[in-house]
């Protein structure tokens, strides 16, 4: 092996070492809200009476990162990782940033203004559908082959059973807490908004120049 090519391996193990910092803030940011323990459940969770009669609009925040127990955690760490491996290197920090903003705004938009019947919910899987859906439509937008559209598909389809007939049996069955599906469909609608917005940008950008 030349030392060019050795060179080029160095440098993308360093940016894939980057693409990872993020992500393991995120997780280290998930466990320690876990850690914090019963004071966590009284003023963390989105409880919609709270945040509506009572101001407590930092539970539109805080309920994301918040589980309700460690399978809970577990299954949504997994999920992290997952969409790292694939897309960390899609977006720079400052798009991932603003994809995980418009995730949660849009989960919190959905729950206060379409489901008037939930009150209470915990749990990352709705900002974490919004990072998966803006993967996807990053490899859609530059990559558009069979295996993206494979991914794509296999995304929506989720999506759609969840929908219609229920939470996937393997993830419902180890859980002690409902599935709240619709949290996924409006995290991943501010995702993908997010991505095909910069995406957009970075096309304009590009052809003007």
């Amino acid at each position: 092996m030349n030392l060019g090519r050795l060179s080029q391996l160095l440098h993308l193990a360093q940016l894939g070492a980057r693409a990872w910092r993020a992500p393991v803030v995120v997780a280290l940011v998930l466990v320690a809200a876990q850690l914090l323990g019963a004071p966590a459940w009284e003023t963390l969770p989105y409880d919609r009476a709270a945040i509506l009669a009572g101001g407590e609009y930092a539970r539109l925040v805080t309920a994301h990162f918040f589980h309700y127990d460690l399978t809970h955690l577990a299954w949504n760490l997994v999920g992290l990782a997952l969409v790292a491996a694939l897309f960390a290197r899609e977006f720079d920090l400052r798009g991932w940033i603003a994809i995980l903003v418009a995730s949660t705004v849009a989960v919190d938009l959905g729950f206060l203004v379409f489901e008037p019947q939930l009150e209470w919910y915990v749990g990352f899987s709705g900002a974490l559908h919004g990072l998966m859906a803006a993967g996807i439509c990053a490899w859609l937008w530059r990559t558009p082959d069979a295996i993206t559209a494979l991914v794509a598909g296999l995304f929506a389809f989720k999506l759609g059973w969840e929908h219609l007939v229920g939470p996937l049996p393997f993830t419902a069955l180890t859980l002690a807490v409902p599935v709240i599906h619709q949290a996924h469909t409006y995290g991943a609608i501010g995702g993908a908004a997010a991505a095909l917005w910069m995406l957009w940008r970075q096309r304009s950008a590009a052809a003007s120049l």
